[in-house]
């Protein structure tokens, strides 16, 4: 009796070591995972803060919280169970379904810069007043329109993630995928609320009776609309370098490779110019072309969806004549 108990614990213990090794490779791959998928990370956490500007302060953490909800629903809901079904029966739909994300944040990114140069065509002055201003109905297009950003770079934080654990049992893959769904979620938006509420921090530590503290708080102050501005432009910046990354990348993985094979071969150069600095080198060369490449599909893209309502308008012109 006491034999078979023993030999019983002993089952267990070894049922507990498995289980134990199984939580830690799950672990560690969802660490792999997420680091795989930093730069998109901070691209996200860049992009966020300029749909939140423009609100009144008491409806800034509510409206984060509304988009890091919705985050976290198009990751939960939709992008981990298209992954983990195309992963599993029909992995070659992954690059193009990404492409479609990367021409969108291409189109999104350019438009942007039209605006900043005065060509983007009509502009509403109305637009550029605060959020406050604006009413409810805009609170909620630039909600919408943050989620449905947030919803492309986290495609693309989840396939980068996929992967990282293509080898895993699908299990595995889903438990690994959800994992890096809510830190990464909890990371961005909380990094988010950080950002927008810090002017909030500095006025509470320019009412204390310290004088450093005053100082600070002061110096916070006065920096935050500068750094939610640079913030901005990171954004949209950004927007352009994830987009073009993942054509090019897109690309030479369905074999058009000669625009991939140019950029690697100028990182090589780059990199051979500054050997003491040869990672951060060709990181900055492939950041600039991709930046360029997104920038110019993105116009094309723009200039095709300009021409189409003038061609209606050509049309219902004739047939009014």
């Amino acid at each position: 009796m006491a034999a078979g108990l023993a030999a019983l614990l002993d089952d267990i213990a070894a049922i507990a070591r498995v289980a134990a090794a199984s939580v830690d490779d799950i672990s560690a791959a969802a660490g792999r995972a997420g680091m795989k998928a930093a730069g998109v990370v901070v691209d996200d956490a860049a992009v966020t803060p300029r749909y939140v500007t423009g609100f009144d302060p008491s409806r800034e953490l509510p409206i984060i919280k509304k988009i890091g909800l919705g985050s976290l629903r198009n990751k939960l809901l939709f992008i981990v169970p298209a992954a983990l079904i195309l992963s599993q029966f029909a992995p070659w739909l992954l690059t193009p379904i990404l492409m479609l994300g990367g021409l969108y944040l291409s189109y999104e990114g350019a438009h942007k810069v039209l605006e900043w140069l005065g060509v983007g065509g009509h502009h509403d002055a109305a637009q550029d007043a605060p959020v406050v201003e604006q009413g409810p109905e805009q609170e909620k297009k630039m909600v919408a329109g943050a989620i449905r950003t947030d919803f492309i770079l986290s495609a693309e934080i989840m396939v980068i993630s996929l992967n990282e654990v293509a080898d895993e049992p699908l299990l595995n893959r889903a438990v690994i995928l959800v994992v890096v769904a809510i830190a990464i979620t909890l990371l961005i938006y909380g990094a988010v609320a950080l950002i927008v509420k810090m002017d909030d921090v500095g006025l509470h530590l320019a009412a204390r009776p310290q004088e450093w503290a005053q100082r600070v708080g002061r110096g916070l102050v006065k920096a935050m609309p500068v750094v939610l501005k640079v913030l901005s432009i990171v954004g949209v910046v950004a927007m352009l370098w994830v987009g073009g990354h993942i054509l090019l990348v897109g690309m030479d993985e369905l074999g058009f490779s000669p625009i991939y094979d140019w950029v690697h071969h100028a990182e090589e150069v780059v990199a051979g110019w500054l050997p003491g600095m040869a990672g951060l080198a060709t990181w900055l060369t492939n950041t600039f072309f991709s930046a360029i490449l997104g920038l110019t599909v993105g116009l094309v893209v723009v200039g095709l969806l300009k021409l189409v309502p003038r061609k209606k308008d050509e049309h219902a012109g004739a047939a009014a004549h």
